[in-house]
């Protein structure tokens, strides 16, 4: 629990408790020191009631008029004095607190926190044999009690001034101690995210920015790995890319030449023997292979290098492989929104969006079992969008690339873009994105 706690929470929560014990602890010592204090303040005037209650008691055995003497005694007193007589016709002498008196007294809950001691005190007076009331010490707590609650404002007071002091300061220290680790933290998401350009922020302690200039020695050691990364995916995607030249061009001047020999040979070889029997059907076989082995060879040498790319330009050349699609698969409606721009691609970038479009259409074919398809390609701020959908069956959860995916993923990875396949809507994406600013990368 307390590791979910903000570092803010963990440095305040114990200044709170620290500051409230604090209060609790004054609140304590002084209920313990008011009830001795009190005790000590009053005893002399407790002495002196006594003394009074024994002058009286002599000068009542010494006058000739008591009684006379009682009244004039009791005449003198001031009625707010602590020092009363009470006569003892009004019955026991009342023992009950007096009530606290002034604006400023202190509220009822802290006199009752306090447990303010029986500080209530009676002598007899006598005439004679006759005890006719008692000098009673009545102490006024108010000035006193008043005392102890504005030290225990004071007491409170400077414990929240305090407090608060401490916690503007541990705010400000926390928040200068933690803006350096967030910057850190929000540099290594960057770093994690592949962005290695923005440099992380050197501030804080000395040890935060050690580990600031190590996270950003990190980056620039991922920027250089990641391009010589990409330029390797791009000359091996170069490479392959040469290999499907010559081959395609072997095919074209080995295999075309010797196929078409075939063809004119064995028309000839027909035209010449009359088409009786056996001989007739195994020419007609013969034509059949060989139109078919010629058809194959178109098909290999358009999958190999689509060599009109660089007469039609790109987005006829796209056009084309959906028509063929639409031929070699009837059953699936395929739609397309192309975006004219197209035409200004050419090189690695042009070659990786007519294979990756190609590459989808064929998994499209083969592996969906859909009834609709839809290749989008559009050109928007800077970047060139390609989005190839179906409504087939999808894909299974733990889905990875295939190999041909993966190669395509190689050829966008080596431009710098993104490819990734994804389930919405009842439809899989195949979605590319790849940046026209860094397209020319030299081999």
């Amino acid at each position: 629990m307390w590791q979910r706690l903000s570092f803010r929470t963990q440095l305040f929560l114990p200044l709170g408790v620290m500051f409230i014990a604090a209060l609790l602890m004054g609140g304590i010592l002084l209920h313990v020191f008011t009830t001795g204090q009190l005790a000590e303040e009053n005893e002399p005037a407790q002495r002196s009631t006594r003394a009074v209650a024994e002058a009286l008691n002599s000068a009542l055995r010494s006058s000739e008029n008591p009684r006379r003497t009682l009244d004039d005694f009791v005449g003198r007193l001031d009625a707010s004095s602590d020092i009363q007589f009470h006569s003892a016709e009004a019955g026991s002498p009342p023992f009950a607190p007096r009530p606290l008196q002034g604006p400023h007294s202190p509220p009822g809950w802290f006199v009752d926190l306090l447990a303010v001691p029986d500080l209530h005190i009676a002598f007899p007076v006598t005439i004679g044999s006759q005890r006719v009331g008692d000098i009673v010490f009545s102490p006024d707590l108010s000035a006193a009690l008043f005392e102890t609650w504005a030290g225990f404002l004071a007491l409170a007071g400077v414990l929240v001034v305090l407090a608060g002091l401490t916690a503007v300061i541990a705010y400000v220290l926390a928040g200068s101690a933690l803006r350096p680790l967030q910057d850190l933290g929000a540099g290594l998401t960057r770093i994690r995210r592949g962005d290695y350009a923005t440099p992380i922020p050197v501030v804080g302690p000395p040890e935060i920015r050690q580990s600031c200039k190590e996270a950003n020695a990190l980056a620039a050691t991922l920027a250089q790995l990641s391009q010589d990364n990409r330029e390797l995916l791009h000359r091996m995607v170069s490479l392959q890319d040469d290999e499907r030249r010559d081959l395609a061009r072997e095919l074209h001047d080995e295999l075309g030449p010797l196929l078409f020999s075939i063809r004119a040979g064995t028309i000839a070889l027909s035209e010449a023997s009359p088409q009786t029997g056996n001989l007739g059907n195994s020419m007609q076989e013969v034509m059949r292979s060989v139109e078919a082995l010629q058809h194959t060879n178109r098909r290999i040498l358009d999958r190999l290098r689509p060599l009109y790319i660089e007469e039609l330009g790109l987005e006829a050349s796209v056009q084309t492989l959906l028509n063929n699609f639409r031929r070699q698969a009837p059953h699936i409606g395929l739609t397309a929104a192309l975006d004219p721009g197209l035409n200004g691609i050419d090189g690695p970038l042009a070659q990786t969006v007519y294979r990756l479009i190609q590459e989808a259409l064929t998994n499209v074919l083969r592996h969906a079992a859909a009834r609709n398809a839809h290749v989008q390609a559009s050109i928007a701020g800077g970047a060139l969008a390609i989005d190839i959908s179906d409504d087939g069956a999808g894909f299974p959860t733990d889905n990875v690339f295939g190999r041909g995916l993966t190669g395509m993923h190689e050829r966008v990875r080596a431009l710098s873009g993104s490819l990734s396949l994804l389930r919405a809507d009842d439809r899989t994406y195949v979605r590319c994105r790849l940046p026209l600013a860094d397209v020319s990368i030299s081999p």
